[in-house]
């Protein structure tokens, strides 16, 4: 089972042990009540949420011609559209069956803006920031947990994403091996997942596929490679996929929010974990970053 935790029914240090244990033990788990503040107009976080979905349809309902006129490929999927198909998970030979929208910090690179859907960039940015906020919360948690600084986890004025993601019905022309989102691990320190439209998230625990129904106004969390990496794996970074709807009629809306740390980070494994014996070797997180951009079709192969 994944684990949920109230936020508001803990103090801070049984906080960061609920949420330390959980990602020791799964990587994942359920944060209810979260320190989401609402912004001005909006009266609750909920709200904002399911209205983000709102504009979020409004845009991939676009026809394609149009979504394409914001797909710049010399940003490799870093801002703006990414068309169906062409991410897919490391190693898989088909692409997900997915098309997504890319909001990321604006003091890094300009975000690109949508003006078919008025209120499309103000909403997904106000969403940004308070995901952004929670995500530090949660990481100074975190790194109680670890008893270090949080500076030793995490250096902020990374290029954190919010990814917009529309999974289309499932064509029956689809290959038959194809999925949603193929098994995979995040790349970041960790995600931040408000409830989806549908269902189909699945994570790989002990052998076995897993489904994780998150109660509406939860947000799903799960630990990533570069936290993984440099907690020497003490917290892992779990596989999980999206698997297909039980029919070709569905379709299902989705809003990650992958926190990243400032590219010169050190990821070396922190010495409190790594000993006695480190079992990944030196990288940077922006160095990281990019091989793994690579690997999953957004990026040049590095050299």
């Amino acid at each position: 089972m994944v684990t949920r935790v109230d936020f508001t029914g803990l103090d801070r240090s049984d906080f960061g042990l609920a949420i330390g244990q959980s990602l020791v033990e799964t990587g994942f788990f359920i944060l209810e009540n979260a320190p989401i503040s609402v912004p001005e107009g909006f009266a609750n976080d909920r709200v904002l949420v399911d209205r983000a979905y709102e504009v979020s349809a409004e845009f991939f309902a676009l026809p394609e011609s149009v979504k394409r006129t914001y797909y710049l490929p010399e940003l490799h999927g870093q801002r703006g559209f990414t068309p169906f198909g062409q991410e897919h998970a490391k190693d898989s030979p088909h692409g997900d069956l997915k098309e997504f929208w890319h909001v990321g910090n604006p003091t890094l690179r300009e975000n690109l803006i949508p003006t078919e859907v008025p209120e499309f960039h103000r909403v997904l940015s106000q969403l940004y920031g308070q995901l952004e906020a929670c995500g530090q919360v949660i990481l100074g948690a975190i790194a109680e947990f670890l008893q270090e600084p949080l500076e030793a986890i995490y250096q902020p004025g990374g290029d954190s994403i919010l990814r917009v993601i529309h999974y289309p019905p499932v064509s029956e022309t689809a290959p038959a091996m194809s999925l949603r989102a193929a098994a995979h691990e995040d790349i970041n320190l960790i995600t931040l997942l408000p409830t989806a439209t549908a269902s189909g998230l699945e994570l790989l625990h002990k052998g076995r596929w897993m489904a994780i129904d998150a109660p509406p106004g939860s947000l799903i969390v799960d630990s990533g490679d570069m936290l993984q990496w440099r907690t020497n794996g003490r917290l892992k970074s779990t596989t999980h996929r999206v698997v297909n709807p039980d029919n070709s009629r569905d379709r299902r809306f989705s809003m990650p929010f992958f926190v990243h740390p400032h590219a010169g980070m050190d990821l070396t494994p922190l010495k409190s974990c790594g000993e006695p014996l480190a079992k990944f070797p030196p990288i940077d997180a922006g160095t990281y970053l990019q091989q793994r951009l690579a690997e999953i079709g957004l990026a040049k192969t590095p050299g």
